[in-house]
């Protein structure tokens, strides 16, 4: 045991650079777990800042100087983020609370009058003291969930300091981050060590995969929302703006994001307009997000990530479980972009072994050129 241990840390750890690539993961890991909530508004800011990178580059290319570059891309997005904030969010609230007021007293009297049909329809399954009993339990979830949505803002009060500190924190950071990235980036390259041919390997390839990620999801997400909106809005869909807003989110999370919207979207689309039959609206309604999804992953997803992320279904659902559950939105959000890091990193991680193999090769080939 002995010995296949210590041959397995000859192959795997023999090179410097590989033991100071993972202590810089472990540090990396420890940091983002023990004060990830602490480092919040910078950790956002950095996030942002890459977000807006591409654009100044672009502007950078077409012959602007670059601080007119950072100034022109920062105000644009400050006041998309601003209009946002103002427009698009009271709104969602609002209809959210609206929905909270009069959809559910609705939703628990058609409940009723559904669960108090059922012994009548399937008398040897269902008695009526069990649908009296449903009936019963249902009232106290629904309004469990209406005072949990209503008493949400009151909850989340003492939190209101700490948005105004990112709200006024954020945008300086992102600023500066923006402004002084060279000298940053030039700090940080001086605690590395002069020899880091694996670190520049592992960070090209992470460098291409997270700028396509990132700025094609964030761009995913509103032109998805957008879309939605714009569509539900047209057909007269009382809660657009809430819906659309749950669509644009959504994408975020491959695969599961999609199907879990659809519940509230056919939900929503029912107790305003009813079966109807096939040509009624809520046909329609469904039609409209059906052919939304559908355009979103057969051609807005292979334009936007135009670098292909190779990982496979499964690998991506337990990425999205795994970080998630450690760092929340973020965590979902970064899923893919951390997956693909620990994929480039064994890939990229030097094998002894495998260092033999490919040296002994090179020599035999090389004999077998000096033969001929």
């Amino acid at each position: 045991m002995r010995k296949i241990i210590s041959g397995w840390i000859k192959d795997y750890f023999s090179d410097e650079e590989a033991v100071y690539l993972l202590l810089l993961l472990c540090v990396c890991f420890a940091v983002l777990l023990l004060f990830g909530e602490m480092l919040a508004p910078v950790l956002t800011s950095i996030v942002i800042s890459y977000l807006l990178l591409g654009a100044v580059s672009l502007l950078v290319r077409r012959g602007l100087p670059e601080f007119v570059a950072i100034v022109i891309v920062y105000v644009l997005s400050l006041g998309f983020v601003v209009s946002f904030i103002v427009l698009v969010l009271p709104l969602a609230w609002q209809q959210l609370m609206d929905l909270t007021d009069s959809q559910l007293p609705r939703l628990l009297t058609d409940s009723r009058i559904w669960l108090e049909q059922l012994p009548d329809q399937y008398p040897d399954l269902i008695s009526a003291e069990q649908a009296q009993l449903w009936g019963l339990r249902l009232s106290e979830e629904l309004a469990l969930a209406g005072q949990e949505v209503v008493s949400f803002s009151l909850s989340k009060l003492p939190n209101l300091a700490m948005v105004l500190v990112y709200l006024v924190l954020v945008p300086v950071l992102v600023f500066f981050f923006l402004k002084d990235r060279a000298k940053m980036m030039k700090w940080v390259q001086s605690f590395l060590p002069v020899k880091r041919a694996l670190l520049k390997v592992v960070w090209v390839e992470m460098d291409g995969q997270i700028s396509n990620y990132v700025r094609g999801k964030t761009l995913e997400i509103v032109i998805v929302g957008s879309a939605t909106y714009v569509a539900f809005w047209a057909i007269g869909v009382q809660y657009a703006a809430l819906l659309s807003l749950l669509v644009g989110l959504s994408v975020v999370v491959p695969y599961v994001g999609a199907a879990v919207v659809t519940v509230p979207v056919a939900i929503a689309g029912y107790f305003q307009f009813g079966w109807g039959g096939w040509g009624s609206l809520l046909m329609t309604m469904m039609l409209l997000y059906s052919i939304i999804q559908a355009l979103d992953g057969n051609v807005l997803v292979p334009i936007l990530f135009s670098e292909a992320v190779n990982l496979h279904p499964v690998a991506i659902i337990v990425a999205i479980l795994v970080f998630g559950g450690l760092w929340g939105f973020w965590g979902v959000f970064f899923a893919i972009p951390l997956a693909t890091l620990v994929k480039a990193v064994i890939s990229a991680w030097p094998k002894g072994v495998q260092r033999e193999a490919d040296s002994a090769a090179e020599h035999v080939f090389a004999n077998d050129v000096s033969d001929s």
